[in-house]
């Protein structure tokens, strides 16, 4: 997942990142991208215990964590719940995509994440964004996510943790930031979420 394309910009010093002479506690590893968004409690302390929940897992490494955002809600009416934490995370995994889902999910349920509204405010969500180049249109599980490419608080910290990422079906995540509003997405250069050991 590198580039050697000299005008491909350096990953921000804020991004967390894991450096393996070998995965060997992996075989045949395929490449998957993250989403996590906290709006309720402890948001810091819930993301870095999804990151931590998260590398917990077997047949899963995480490779890097961007940097925290704290953005507007999505889809709903400004100042109508409390803003976001927001990190993506790049992971090598020998899970299927839905195990990976499954583990997701698990995690938001250790969180006690409600879902007892459409975009509601919620202490975690958990989003697979992409899963190698899988594409995929089961309603269970849609590959890539079918919002990703036109959410700034999603491509904003992706492309600090993977700047010449492609999304199928959909262009880079570089074309795609520049098209898209930024505002309300705020990077918190006080806070950081730690890569477990």
């Amino acid at each position: 997942m590198s580039s050697s394309d000299p005008t491909v910009q350096p990953v921000p010093a804020s991004v967390v990142e894991r450096v393996d002479a070998a995965d060997i506690t992996l075989s045949n590893p395929k490449w998957a991208v993250l989403s996590l968004g906290s709006n309720l409690g402890n948001r810091l302390e819930t993301l870095q215990g999804a990151v931590d929940a998260l590398e917990d897992t077997p047949g899963l490494r995480i490779k890097a964590v961007s940097p925290v955002y704290e953005t507007e809600p999505w889809g709903v009416a400004a100042g109508s719940q409390p803003s976001y934490f927001n990190a993506v995370v790049l992971l090598k995994t020998t899970l299927p995509p839905t195990s990976l889902l499954d583990r997701g999910h698990a995690i938001e349920e250790a969180f006690e994440r409600v879902r007892d509204e459409h975009w509601g405010p919620r202490t975690i969500d958990v989003d697979i964004l992409t899963y190698q180049d899988v594409v995929s249109d089961d309603p269970v599980l849609t590959l890539p996510h079918p919002h990703c490419h036109e959410r700034a608080f999603v491509l904003v910290p992706w492309h600090d943790v993977e700047p010449e990422a492609v999304i199928p079906g959909r262009g880079t995540v570089a074309e795609l930031l520049a098209e898209v509003d930024r505002a309300g997405v705020v990077p918190r250069v006080d806070l950081e979420l730690r890569l477990p050991e």
